[in-house]
């Protein structure tokens, strides 16, 4: 792996934790990564990270052109990785939008592009098995502002000639990323019999894949990032539950669940899926570290 700059758009959970990654792996230097944040909180973050940042409001760009020579200097022949997660509300993802026009203002050269996708696209599938050749059927607005985000990329790169890859993510888990509160506050969950099939990737196995994505000089494409072992919703929020010392939660059919839990939790309830993940393992010659539920969480406490 050749050293290269990066730009992380979005540094949240995930940027955070991959910049101490690439330090550690010693693939680049503090001064080859450049970070572009929404608030100063994420820019202090940065700076204790030893990274620089600049803020950036993709909801309300800045158009002067003072501002692009900075932007400019950041991304230019860097390796993209775009972590913004979408808007809360419609069907289109103006934040990409947003994004690129000002890529195009700019006239940047980007190297390669890294998005984080989800697999929501693939709406309701019934519990079969899912690769990434299966149709795209989003039943949300969530899911819709994701396949519009893969499509404006898609566009954007075809038309420059930029290697792009598509990561489309199943549910994360690892530290900092369980549903502790939930547990803790004896949120019923939809009983095994009722309950779909979900997916997941550990957030440590996901950083790998990233970092692998980003500086492979061949990896381009669409990859469905699970760890290819789904179970139930229910199974996951138990053994989470025993995995931390906490009661399981108590239990509720599907009928039940349409009057006791949030419409957000409602809407994943109506969806199921099981992950094919067999292209990412092989065209990344992977290993995952957490194969399955059970080695993902052996070593949570609380």
């Amino acid at each position: 792996m050749q050293k290269k700059s990066v730009t992380i758009m979005g540094c949240g959970y995930l940027g955070k934790k991959l910049i101490p990654l690439l330090l550690a792996k010693n693939l680049l230097k503090a001064d080859q990564i450049q970070a572009v944040v929404h608030s100063k909180k994420s820019d202090q973050k940065c700076l204790e990270l030893g990274v620089s940042s600049i803020c950036y409001d993709l909801d309300k760009p800045d158009n002067r052109v003072s501002k692009y020579p900075i932007i400019k200097r950041a991304m230019q022949n860097s390796i993209l990785y775009y972590f913004v997660p979408p808007p809360r509300q419609g069907q289109k993802d103006i934040r990409v939008t947003h994004f690129l026009q000002m890529l195009q203002l700019m006239n940047v050269s980007i190297s390669k592009v890294v998005l984080i996708s989800t697999t929501g696209v693939y709406g309701n599938c019934h519990g079969q098995w899912v690769n990434e050749d299966h149709p795209l059927q989003p039943n949300v607005d969530r899911a819709y502002r994701r396949v519009d985000a893969e499509q404006q990329f898609q566009h954007y790169c075809q038309q420059l000639t930029i290697p792009l890859v598509i990561l489309r993510v199943s549910g994360l888990y690892g530290a900092g990323k369980l549903p502790l509160k939930r547990i803790k506050e004896k949120t019923p969950i939809v009983r095994a019999e009722d309950s779909p099939f979900s997916n997941r990737i550990h957030v440590e196995d996901l950083l790998e894949i990233c970092i692998k994505a980003g500086f492979s000089d061949v990896i381009t494409g669409i990859f469905n990032c699970s760890d290819g072992h789904p179970t139930t919703m229910c199974d996951y929020f138990n053994k989470v539950a025993q995995a931390v010392n906490l009661p399981a939660p108590p239990q509720i059919s599907l009928q039940q669940a349409h009057t006791q839990l949030s419409a957000g939790m409602l809407s994943y309830m109506n969806e199921s899926r099981r992950i094919d993940n067999a292209k990412l393992l092989s065209q990344f010659k992977l290993l995952l570290k957490y194969p399955n539920l059970d080695k993902g969480l052996a070593n949570e406490s609380q």
